[in-house]
């Protein structure tokens, strides 16, 4: 038996059950349920059409509020997009590599990756827009550089609240860390680094971008080899590495003639 068309308005006073509508957070049905009462009704649509558009409409917003939120959350110092890398700048990358990334399989795995380069070559776009695109495909996500973790660690210790402010770094299915390498990181800051890397360690997917060759990164941690081998073993134990070469785009100006 066929559902039978909507032929008459809604008579249910308006305002009242827009009140119930947003006390039960349906924000899509309260604003919009009216105008498609009285569009179904003149195009004789059926109940089941009708409520099947409000649902649909109220899925799509609830989706979109939910990806504007992790987009957010990521805080992701501006937004960025593959369609937008220069591919032809850096003298090498490999583009199908960077390019299966972007499918975000490594997540599934709670793979690493690691990129490699010279400063102005794209890693820090290459990242951030990888990670916008783990927030449009639903996937939490957080953006930040090394340096801005050990402070913000160092600060909780100080005041007693290690362990939540860990919980920020751990939660995310994808953490990045950007910028390792650029600025010198003593032997508490590389302890609280490796926290970080240990907790994640199979639980979640971590990118970095660095500016230095890994045979460089004892000089990172302070000279302490021991704890730079623990960092990169559980970073490379499930990690793919991408690195580019070249010169920095950002001094393209004064690099041609």
């Amino acid at each position: 038996m066929s559902a039978s068309p909507l032929a008459l308005e809604p008579t249910v006073t308006s305002a009242p059950l827009a009140q119930q509508l947003r006390h039960l957070k349906l924000a899509f049905i309260a604003e919009h349920h009216e105008n498609l009462a009285k569009e179904a009704a003149h195009k004789q649509t059926s109940h089941l059409e009708y409520l099947g558009e409000l649902v649909q409409g109220e899925t799509r917003l609830r989706r979109d509020r939910a990806t504007q939120n992790r987009i957010r959350q990521a805080r992701f110092p501006v937004i960025k997009t593959l369609d937008q890398f220069r591919w032809d700048w850096p003298h090498q990358i490999n583009q199908a590599q960077v390019k299966h990334h972007f499918t975000l399989s490594f997540l599934g795995t709670h793979s690493n990756l690691i990129y490699l380069g010279n400063v102005g070559l794209g890693k820090t776009h290459l990242a951030t827009a990888l990670g916008y695109t783990a927030c449009l495909k639903g996937h939490s996500v957080l953006f930040t550089s090394a340096i801005d973790v050990i402070n913000t660690l160092a600060q909780a210790k100080i005041a007693g609240r290690l362990k939540a402010e860990f919980k920020k770094y751990t939660k995310p299915a994808l953490l990045i860390l950007d910028e390792l390498g650029y600025l010198p990181i003593d032997k508490s800051g590389a302890d609280l680094l490796f926290q970080v890397i240990s907790l994640r360690y199979e639980q979640g997917s971590t990118m970095i971008t660095s500016n230095r060759a890994f045979k460089d990164w004892v000089k990172i941690f302070n000279n302490d080899s021991t704890l730079t081998a623990a960092i990169l073993d559980r970073l490379l134990h499930h990690a793919e590495t991408v690195v580019i070469e070249g010169k920095s785009y950002r001094m393209k100006g004064q690099l041609e003639p």
